[in-house]
């Protein structure tokens, strides 16, 4: 008898389930990708022209953010970004030619070359910042339509530490200066594949000037009069209610 695999089938950012949103078991197709190396958990693009099966739905990831446990998320997360791994490396970066994926680890390896291609995770830092015992400071995307209000954050530049790039991105995109900053947690995003790393740090100086092209609005916030904010699952909101909470216990 053949052993199913339980299948985390992608279409993008998109992921199979059915009504309850529970995951297919399919049987395993030379073309999967393994979660873990032996064990029945797989990664599997559905094609666009392929149908969606009977019973089943398409629901994207950002969705099951807050309806999954956190362990369930981690793992949709890291079949997601296998899955772009594999489907961004179809070709050597060195010479051009055609890659096969290894037959024992997460390789896109190059024939001709020899050239190994491992699955890559972008560090993102994102960055609570307080003022006084009670306040917060919160900014509204400019590439964002809703009015939802969240965390400092980008990209780690090369050659930069983390604390680093805390100070740059607080600086370039409102303005002001940070002291005592302190790592709190992190948390794989797989849009498309970073990794947030989390800072809690204090204000020191300057007055908010936003950066227009990235921030449409900036400002410190009291806790107990918050606007809306990031989705509950998502590490923001996390940090927002972990700073909160450390407040009102101290």
């Amino acid at each position: 008898m053949t052993q199913l695999s339980l299948a985390y089938i992608f279409q993008h950012q998109k992921l199979l389930v059915d009504e309850n949103l529970q995951l297919p078991k399919v049987e395993k197709l030379a073309s999967d990708l393994p979660i873990h190396h032996n064990d029945h958990v797989i990664a599997r693009d559905l094609l666009e022209h392929e149908s969606v099966p009977d019973g089943y739905q398409l629901i994207p990831i950002r969705e099951l953010i807050q309806l999954w446990s956190t362990t369930e998320f981690l793992q949709a997360s890291r079949a997601v970004q296998l899955l772009e791994w594999r489907r961004n490396h179809k070709f050597c970066s060195h010479c051009g030619h055609a890659t096969e994926i290894h037959s024992k680890e997460y390789a896109m390896v190059c024939p001709a070359c020899g050239y190994h291609q491992y699955p890559r995770v972008q560090p993102c830092v994102i960055t609570i910042i307080t003022k006084g015992d009670d306040e917060l400071l919160l900014a509204k995307s400019a590439h964002n339509k809703s009015n939802m209000y969240g965390l400092i954050a980008g990209f780690v530049e090369v050659g930069e530490t983390l604390e680093e790039a805390v100070q740059r991105e607080a600086f370039e995109e409102v303005g002001v200066k940070l002291k005592n900053i302190r790592y709190m947690s992190s948390q794989p995003w797989p849009f498309p594949s970073n990794l947030m790393i989390a800072f809690h740090a204090e204000y020191d100086s300057g007055d908010i000037q936003l950066q227009l092209e990235e921030i449409a609005d900036a400002r410190f916030f009291k806790f107990d009069q918050l606007p809306e904010i990031p989705f509950k699952g998502s590490i923001a909101h996390s940090m927002i209610m972990q700073v909160i909470e450390s407040k009102k216990a101290s």
